[in-house]
């Protein structure tokens, strides 16, 4: 096998950069959500929804990019844990609507220090970190088959990590 035939190294691999970082991630967001009762994805439901409030799911799933087969039993246990509610669209019986609860709001006091302890964790200037983030949502649509957005919503906010 010429040396042109063989494989690059696994750490010369974008996608096991990604995934290695994507673990370190996880790793220091455990704890902090762990403190307030939260895994990672349903900690990004809740960012929807502190974001918007009284959205469908359909709306939660193209934010997050995920399918209601992963969706749907997320909803289900922040629901169970008096985080938020679901219910049939009275419009459109069809669509599923989710609102916070009052208990579901009031955690966003508990979670609002979350991006700033992950700004730290990183070690990196605010302005690295969102050229980070633009590169990575740009490779993803790539990838997605989608055009670029306009991002200037997503830059004026600082502590989305």
């Amino acid at each position: 096998m010429s040396e042109d035939d063989a494989m690059p190294r696994v750490d010369q691999q974008l996608c096991f950069a990604l995934y290695s970082t994507l673990h370190a991630i996880n790793k220091v967001y455990a704890p902090l959500l762990a403190a307030i009762g939260l895994t990672y994805p349903q900690y990004l439901v809740m960012l929807a929804l502190w974001e918007t409030d009284d959205v469908t799911v359909k709306a939660i799933g193209e934010r997050l990019h995920l399918d209601s087969g992963t969706l749907t039993p997320l909803l289900k246990r922040l629901e169970a844990a008096g985080l938020l509610s679901r219910a049939r669209d009275p419009k459109d019986e069809r669509q599923v609507r989710v609102k916070l609860t009052e208990k579901g709001s009031d955690m966003r006091r508990q979670a609002r220090n979350i991006p700033g302890q992950m700004a730290r964790a990183m070690g990196r200037p605010a302005d690295d970190l969102k050229a980070v983030r633009k590169e990575l949502r740009r490779i993803r649509n790539a990838l997605l088959g989608k055009r670029d957005k306009s991002e200037k919503g997503e830059q004026q906010r600082i502590g989305s990590f």
